[in-house]
This record gives structure tokens, C-alpha cells and sequence, in this order.
């Protein structure tokens, strides 16, 4: 795909772009494939981000209202991220979740999140900055390979565990 030229701006993510956040990682849920494991309620994930105590932040890239998409939305793309730690390496930023609406693809949308997040990373004192891309997105490994990403799985034989929401429950309820 040939690059594009347009305007667009990255800024932190305000209470006011929730609704739009959330259409954007639902998108990605279908883009993905995996709309199915979207479980989590619009009003959970306003408090988780922009709640008391936020367990999250998110740029947003914005594009201006001559530009906006077919359905007449501005905001066309977010990075959705939070802080992590490494007792090798130090501060970390974990990225969640990138996404840049189909329409706005090949206009540098995608790499002024990245590189706007790796910013405010290092402006964090933050050394590492990690995530996690499904096996069948070849085309999200190239662009994060590409900007200097490695596949920690392939090169370190690190896997990535979880426990879900049962698994979870059953462990705690053997806490003594």
C-alpha cells in the first residue's frame, strides 16, 4: 500500500474520546477475529481508563473534520497501553492494544501512535516497551518488526501465560 499524505494529530486520550476508544477496540475484536471474547461492559472499561484510578491510558490520532471517515468519525486510530515492570530491566510500557481504522491505513497514523507512545515511555524513564500481536497478524509483526520489534517467543523461548476468569477465581479460593 502506497503511503498517503495527511494531517492527523496524536494527543493523550480525554474522558470525552471514550465512546470512540471503545468503538475503535471493537473494531480490532473483528478485525481480529475475536469479537466473541469482548466480555467487558462500555461502563467497566470508562471506569478502568478514566475512572479514580485509572488502570490505563490511550492516544488517540485525530484527524481534522474535512478528512473524517465515512461514517463521520475524527478520531481513526488509538494506542491503548499502561505501565509494567521488569525486575531485570526496570519501567516498562505494556502497548494493548494499536489500531488505525482500515480507511486510514497507509498514512503514518499507525507509526505516529507507535512512536509518539515510545516517547512518552522514555519521557517515563521507561526501558522496555512490550506487546503482544496474534500469529495470523503478519502484516502488525512486520510493522513492529520493522521499527526495530523483536519476537521475544522465537528469540528467548519466553511464552506468555494467563489465567482466565475461572482459572483465576479457582486459584484464589486456595489462598490461605
Amino acid at each position: 500500500m502506497a503511503a498517503v499524505k495527511m494531517d492527523f494529530t496524536i494527543r493523550p486520550a480525554a474522558k470525552s474520546d471514550c465512546k470512540d476508544i471503545w468503538r475503535l477496540i471493537r473494531e480490532l475484536a473483528i478485525y481480529e477475529k475475536v469479537v466473541d471474547e469482548v466480555v467487558l461492559s462500555y461502563e467497566e472499561f470508562e471506569r478502568d481508563g478514566f475512572g479514580k484510578n485509572p488502570l490505563f491510558e490511550s492516544l488517540v490520532a485525530e484527524v481534522p473534520e474535512e478528512n473524517k471517515s465515512k461514517e463521520g468519525f475524527t478520531v481513526v486510530g488509538v494506542a491503548l497501553f499502561y505501565y509494567t515492570y521488569c525486575t531485570w530491566k526496570g519501567r516498562a510500557v505494556y502497548l494493548e492494544d494499536l489500531y488505525v481504522m482500515t480507511e486510514f491505513r497507509g498514512c503514518g497514523i499507525g507509526k505516529g501512535l507507535l512512536s509518539t507512545l515510545a516517547k512518552v515511555a522514555k519521557e517515563k524513564l521507561c526501558t522496555l516497551l512490550e506487546l503482544d500481536v496474534l500469529d495470523q497478524n503478519s502484516r502488525s509483526r512486520a510493522f513492529y518488526a520493522a521499527k526495530g520489534a523483536w519476537d521475544v517467543t522465537a528469540m528467548d523461548n519466553w511464552h506468555t501465560l494467563r489465567f482466565d476468569a475461572v482459572s483465576l477465581n479457582k486459584l484464589a479460593n486456595e489462598a490461605p
